[in-house]
């Protein structure tokens, strides 16, 4: 019952967010996760919730300006440019 609350107020706070919020907070959390299970401690933990972050709020913006999508060139660099029709 505890957890089912905890989850509850949790998906509450974030409701009221905005795209990047939530994106930087969502890709956060599973970075921390991951890199928490991969690694095996808590450095690893930071490095995944930091990636994570930043990674989740990119994405994120792109959700707030319509008709933009989210590539990646050939050279694994991140941009952000006209979706096709």
């Amino acid at each position: 019952m505890k957890k089912a609350v905890i989850l509850a107020l949790i998906g509450l706070s974030i409701a009221s967010c905005t795209p990047t919020q939530q994106g930087a907070g969502i890709g956060a959390a599973s970075g921390a996760v991951i890199g928490g299970v991969v690694t095996g401690d808590v450095r690893g933990a930071a490095v995944g919730a930091a990636i994570g972050g930043v990674s989740g709020a990119l994405i994120g913006s792109v959700a707030e300006q319509p008709g933009q999508c989210y590539y990646r060139d050939r050279y694994g660099r991140r941009y952000i440019d006209s979706c096709p029709r």
